[in-house]
């Protein structure tokens, strides 16, 4: 044997045991991921990427959607499919059952334009008006701000509303109701996706053009977005920057934390799997940035975490925090259903010592994942007052819903009208806001909207149905106030591309419109079915006594409830609220000051 040929057949071992060694890491590091990651991680292997369906081996296109939708692969693709284990492909599903599914037909945009370009300020904002920043979380139940300790901080340098509901427990509509300060009845966003829902019914509708950043663009301020928009925002589809954002950073498909693509100030950016990565740190770097870059003029900024969302990916340094730790067992955890349940829930059978023991893993890791939520805060809080902006920025923090856990015998879900779905937090700290106060009066999603935009001195929408807050933050003498607010769902939701598709145990409620009072609960079901919860003497919403209630009282609900859903703007709306008589009495009361 010659020189030459030894030289190559070494080579050509050495080249084989590399590949060998990379191939046993890559399969290691692969099983250390989530099913869906791996699942990536697989096409990957195969030579499928990103961009590339063009020439057949699109990541996307190309295998991850035939695996998981159990088809061959197109006739075009140029290479074979990998082969996936049928367990990792419906532990995938388990966890996402949206991922690589396909997207349920959508409204066409014709009816509207594209949007136009962010108008130019009317005029600078005046001298010393105050910033804005925002937080905003994702399926965040009351239960987790125990957890954060900057939150906790912040109720006691300013106020908490004890009573602040959502108009859907359920991210786009909810979110929908933010931006724009209406209810889904008038924005037209009941779900996440399909005819009634997601962001291009959202931008068709024109909704675009009249939500709190278009104000504050106008009012002078500088602007950035930053996180989760509205579902069905897709950066690789080149979805546009709505009016009204200076600085837009925006994911579609952030659930994981990691592997995702931003649209950052319309240019498409890729994270990986790295530790730096994590989409929480990475939207908290670049609003520390957003607040140092505007030094010397207001700014409002949102930053919308995909943290807690299934599925409850903590940052890598927490992984391994609160052991031991077990979902909260309230009175309705795993409760039997009163007799006169909506057919709905009452088909649900009671827990498994396998549910619990499932459920409290993921609350387990719902409660790691707010740590770099509350962390971002800090981070957010330092930044402000590094540029000597403390005494003269707000910070709201909040959740788009709620989220049950073994209440009521569901498994992890929302969208039910129960408190643990409606019922989120809203905390509040800034000028003029006095410190470790407890508002009482009924607030809601859509009084985000007028309370920016008054503080900013800014131009509200004439059609906003939302009453501003900014005398309840300042503690000012309210003399009439609202005494339900409304809830409002489509259901039951069945598409398959919706990330908030319940399991078949999570509860999946029919349509439905709800009026919740500081002291009662009650639903209308499109079925025919009523519910009514005295919060007075069953305040975890376990027996419907409608059935009790007197002819009077029932005709009463009904014309309420009626016409809040039938209101359009703020008058109207405030009207068929109650807003005065023995309502703001009550209101008065249930404030308390430590």
């Amino acid at each position: 044997m010659t020189y030459h040929k030894w030289l190559a057949i070494a080579l050509g071992a050495l080249v084989i045991l590399v590949i060998g060694l990379g191939a046993t890491s890559a399969s290691r590091a692969s099983q250390a991921q989530g099913p869906c990651a791996q699942i990536i991680a697989s096409c990957e292997g195969a030579g499928f990427v990103q961009g590339g369906a063009k020439s057949g081996n699109g990541l996307q296109v190309d295998c991850v959607q035939p695996i998981m939708q159990g088809r061959a692969a197109e006739h075009k693709a140029s290479r074979p499919l990998p082969e996936v284990d049928a367990q990792l492909i419906a532990a995938c599903k388990a966890r996402n059952p949206g991922f690589g599914q396909p997207q349920p037909a959508q409204p066409e945009l014709t009816e509207q334009p594209p949007p136009p370009a962010p108008p130019s300020p009317a005029h600078a904002a005046a001298p010393g008006s105050p910033n804005i920043v925002f937080v905003l979380t994702d399926d965040l139940s009351m239960n987790l701000v125990q957890f954060m300790p900057h939150v906790l901080e912040m109720q006691k340098n300013g106020v908490t509303f004890a009573n602040y509901f959502v108009t859907d427990s359920l991210c786009c509509p909810s979110r929908s109701s933010i931006f724009t300060g209406r209810y889904p009845h008038d924005t037209g966003v009941f779900k996440n996706v399909g005819k009634d829902g997601g962001y291009l019914v959202f931008r068709a509708r024109g909704n675009e053009q009249s939500t709190f950043a278009t104000s504050f663009s106008a009012a002078g301020y500088r602007t950035a977005f930053l996180g989760k928009y509205l579902n069905g925002y897709e950066p690789m589809q080149h979805h546009p920057i709505p009016p009204g954002w200076n600085t837009w950073v925006v994911a579609g498909n952030g659930y994981l934390e990691f592997r995702y693509v931003f649209n950052q100030d319309g240019q498409l950016v890729q994270h990986g799997f790295k530790p730096e990565d994590y989409l929480t740190d990475v939207v908290s770097d670049l609003g520390v940035r957003f607040i140092e870059q505007n030094r010397g003029q207001p700014f409002f900024i949102e930053i919308a975490t995909f943290a807690p969302h299934a599925p409850y990916t903590p940052a890598p340094r927490d992984a391994n925090a609160f052991p031991g730790l077990r979902a909260p067992r309230s009175p309705a955890y795993n409760a039997p259903h009163d007799a006169d349940a909506p057919h709905w829930l009452a088909a649900h059978p009671a827990l498994t010592e396998a549910d619990m023991e499932s459920i409290d893993r993921d609350f387990r890791k719902r409660a790691q994942s707010v740590l770099a939520v509350d962390k971002m805060i800090g981070e957010l809080q330092a930044a402000v007052a590094a540029i000597g902006q403390a005494q003269n920025t707000y910070f709201f923090f909040s959740s788009d819903n709620g989220y049950h856990m073994g209440e009521y015998r569901l498994m992890p879900g929302k969208m039910t009208a129960y408190d643990t779905d409606i019922h989120v937090p809203l905390v509040v700290t800034g000028p003029r806001v006095p410190s470790g106060r407890t508002i009482g009066e009924i607030a809601e999603n859509i009084d985000l909207c007028p309370t920016f935009t008054e503080l900013a001195a800014a131009t509200a929408s004439a059609n906003v149905d939302g009453a501003s807050l900014v005398p309840l933050l300042h503690g000012d003498s309210v003399s009439t106030w609202r005494s339900v607010t409304l809830v409002e769902h489509h259901g039951p939701v069945r598409e398959p591309s919706d990330p908030d598709m319940p399991s078949a145990r999570s509860g999946n409620p029919t349509t439905y419109e709800a009026i919740r009072s500081q002291t009662a609960l009650y639903v209308e079901y499109a079925d025919g079915e009523k519910e009514y919860h005295d919060l007075v003497s069953d305040p975890d919403e376990l027996r419907n006594t409608f059935s009790s209630l007197s002819s009077d009282k029932k005709a009463s609900l009904h014309e309420i409830l009626t016409a809040t859903t039938n209101c359009h703007d703020r008058n109207s709306c405030w009207a068929a609220q109650g807003a005065g008589g023995a309502a703001r009495h009550s209101a008065a009361e249930a404030r308390s000051e430590e």
